[in-house]
């Protein structure tokens, strides 16, 4: 909270949150929105929303002018309905939330996930020119707070919406574990008939730098265009608003923090490329869209872990799980190594029955348990390698594995077999 002096002083001006300011002090004028003091910031910093869209916090003394120019309007959202035009494709929206569906509430500051998709649809109304475009929300939530059965929910989701007729599904998604979702979903989903398609957006939709309705449009334009089946990720390829890169669902990373063009397909090139004209250049020819009804298998085992290795790793602190676990990926360095301290360890979890599965942390590249003696050591213990997959999609790939056979066995023979696209047995120069 703010202090007791500046909160009477707010207050006998009428000032409340969302109220627009002007502060002048030491001969400098801002002027900006009045936002919620947060508990890191210090009690006589008056913190306000200035028109860059940045929030500068202003340390308030007696001498500090601080006037009010308007007072709040409350935000009001109201769904405009979705109009349908005869001969269209019919393309579903299924919304789970994140930044690609939220807003800043200027009242409190905070992103809130509870855009509709409705909106959604109506702020990039070019996508009614070329489909039919229904909505519904499944979950409103950040991505940090999915989990398995949200992941299974929208694999049951997607089934329904294609048997009953959708040319495409669009799954707008909170970027920070959209591909953990991407490939859980194209392990669930299998030979899925039509294109699935999660996008995402690093800013959110009210803000002038956003890319929610440009990643949006490029979705429905592949959807519509390119007539390819499986589960992909579309996002921005550059930072501008001029190219846009499709991923294989199971090979594709969040590899910045906040930049626009953040994700990248690894050890395999983008699906494709749609400019910002529509044009798709396709890169992997991928299978066509088919009629048929979707089979889910969508199946999870929920005891796994994903470990990444580190100089000094004591295999004491780890021994509860990789002995209560059913299975364990490692997220090596190299070619896919841990301290030789480590082996007997894991010799000891994998005769008890734990699918222990070593991938790299370079992810870039193909694990090889070949070259050293550690690695040779490891595959002895009973450790299986599965190239060039990525940790977080070998992760996902063992939960659904270990689900869907009657044996470790049987699940490693899954792991080392390709399914959706998420390893290769050889690496090409272009990547």
């Amino acid at each position: 909270m703010y202090s007791d002096s500046l909160s009477k002083q707010l207050e006998a001006l009428g000032a409340v949150e969302g109220s627009k300011l002007s502060v002048t002090k030491d001969g400098r004028n801002s002027v900006g929105t009045l936002m919620p003091h947060h508990e890191f910031g210090a009690p006589d910093v008056l913190i306000i929303k200035v028109k860059s869209g940045y929030n500068v916090g202003i340390r308030i003394t007696p001498e500090t002018k601080i006037e009010v120019l308007e007072k709040p309007v409350e935000r009001v959202r109201k769904e405009t309905p979705v109009e349908f035009q005869k001969g269209l494709p019919k393309l579903v929206l299924i919304g789970t939330g994140g930044t690609i569906a939220s807003y800043v509430d200027y009242r409190t500051g905070a992103v809130h996930p509870a855009l509709s998709t409705s909106d959604m649809v109506n702020a990039v109304p070019e996508i009614r020119e070329i489909a039919n475009v229904d909505a519904t929300v499944l979950f409103s939530i950040f991505s940090e707070n999915m989990d398995v059965d949200h992941w299974q929910q929208l694999a049951e989701e997607v089934k329904r919406q294609i048997d009953n007729g959708a040319d495409g599904i669009i799954i707008p998604h909170g970027t920070d574990t959209m591909g953990y979702t991407a490939a859980a979903l194209s392990f669930m989903l299998g030979d899925v008939p039509k294109p699935v398609v999660l996008v995402g957006a690093q800013r959110s939709s009210d803000r002038p730098s956003s890319d929610a309705s440009s990643n949006l449009m490029a979705c429905a334009r592949f959807c519509v265009k390119a007539k390819k089946a499986g589960v992909y990720v579309i996002m921005h390829d550059t930072s501008g608003d001029d190219s846009f890169a499709v991923h294989i669902g199971t090979r594709v990373r969040k590899m910045h923090t906040s930049r626009r063009d953040a994700f990248h397909s690894i050890n395999v090139l983008p699906v494709a490329h749609i400019d910002k004209d529509g044009k798709i250049d396709m890169h992997i020819e991928g299978h066509d869209v088919t009629s048929g009804e979707v089979t889910v298998k969508n199946a999870m085992e929920k005891s796994c872990v994903l470990l990444q290795y580190y100089p000094g790793m004591d295999p004491a602190l780890f021994e509860d799980i990789f002995m209560k676990s059913k299975g364990v990926v490692i997220a090596g360095s190299g070619l896919g190594h841990v301290n030789s301290n480590m082996v007997p360890l894991l010799k000891k979890a994998c005769d008890n029955g734990t699918v222990i599965v070593m991938t790299s942390q370079c992810l870039n590249g193909r694990t090889n348990l070949n070259v050293y003696n550690t690695g040779r050591d490891m595959l002895s213990a009973g450790v299986i390698t599965v190239w060039d997959m990525l940790p977080e999609t070998a992760y996902v790939k063992l939960m659904w594995a270990l689900a869907n056979t009657s044996s470790s066995e049987e699940a490693k023979k899954v792991m080392m077999t390709p399914l959706a696209g998420e390893m290769s047995d050889r690496r090409t120069i272009d990547v």
